[in-house]
């Protein structure tokens, strides 16, 4: 079967590897030019297809004459994506006659869109999953081939939950390419009035709401904690505080939220309900963790509600 694979970041990787446990040999790769400007704590996928002998293809428009004319020249029977960072549009959707499947990291119709892993864990969710599923012009809405579900621990990051799914997309994999590969793919339809779509995050998205409760700051926390760009507040006299780690405990004696309180080795900030203790944080572009957070907030700091 002809294949072109669309792919990048470690899903991507896990991606192709399925590929060729199932034996699927991709024609060509498209990928991306790593941005200098990002954390990149992930594996290459230009790397892999070196190391593999695949020709692999970096284009900044994949949708100008040239590109879709050379794709339709490699007559690929399908096509798949794995974590391609950009929208593919229906002139390359419509080329492999058997169509294009993209793999989702959430339970579709749910967290359709962009960054379903920070969201699911903005928004607190407790469960998420890995959807293989065909694409159509509207993002994340064709039908489903195939899910598997991933539990969501308390301590998971988006680091975390990131490699779970990594892990259930190769399971996943392995139990569909082989009928994949026969041409007898299996689809069922989505009902999008039963899920949910978000954008893309920002890094001023991370801005800590001192009102809302300690589980929401915990959750926003953990959902953008390193490799991300990490969860922020102002303190009153300006300075900016990154939370890379914290957690929630019971509301103490603080009264208003983002007052700050030391509690034996404890620091503690009010939120709307319950408190948020401070476990590792950044200020002014210096690392802090336990009795150096405690020597910080000695002068009596507090934080700014927005």
């Amino acid at each position: 079967m002809k294949t072109v694979v669309f792919a990048y970041h470690n899903m991507g990787l896990t991606g192709l590897d399925a590929l060729l446990r199932h034996g699927f040999y991709p024609t060509a790769i498209l990928t991306h030019e790593d941005d200098p400007g990002e954390n990149c704590w992930f594996g290459s996928v230009k790397d892999w297809a070196m190391q593999h002998g695949i020709p692999y293809y970096t284009p900044e428009n994949i949708h100008c004459p040239e590109w879709i004319e050379k794709i339709t020249s490699w007559n690929p029977d399908i096509l798949f994506s794995f974590y391609y960072r950009k929208m593919i549009h229906l002139d390359i959707l419509n080329i492999p006659r058997f169509g294009a499947l993209n793999l989702h990291g959430s339970l579709l119709p749910s967290y359709r869109g962009r960054c379903p892993v920070n969201w699911v864990l903005a928004k607190g969710e407790q469960k998420t999953g890995i959807t293989l599923h065909f694409m159509v012009e509207k993002p994340d809405a064709g039908d489903i081939v195939g899910q598997r579900e991933v539990a969501i621990a308390f301590e998971d990051t988006a680091r975390t939950l990131y490699g779970k799914l990594c892990k259930e997309a190769e399971l996943l994999l392995d139990d569909l390419l082989p009928r994949i590969k026969t041409g007898q793919i299996p689809r069922r339809s989505q009902n999008l009035a039963l899920g949910s779509y978000y954008g893309g995050r920002r890094p001023e998205d991370g801005r800590i709401d001192w009102k809302q409760s300690a589980q929401d700051v915990y959750n926003l926390v953990r959902a953008v904690t390193d490799p991300y760009p990490g969860a922020f507040s102002l303190l009153e006299n300006g300075e900016k505080i990154i939370l890379w780690w914290a957690k929630p405990v019971s509301s103490s004696t603080i009264q208003r939220p983002g007052d700050v309180e030391l509690s034996g080795q404890q620091v503690l900030v009010k939120a709307g309900h319950d408190a948020i203790r401070l476990l590792d944080v950044e200020i002014q572009g210096i690392r802090l963790k336990d009795t150096q957070i405690i020597e910080y907030f000695k002068s009596g700091k507090v934080m700014k509600l927005q």
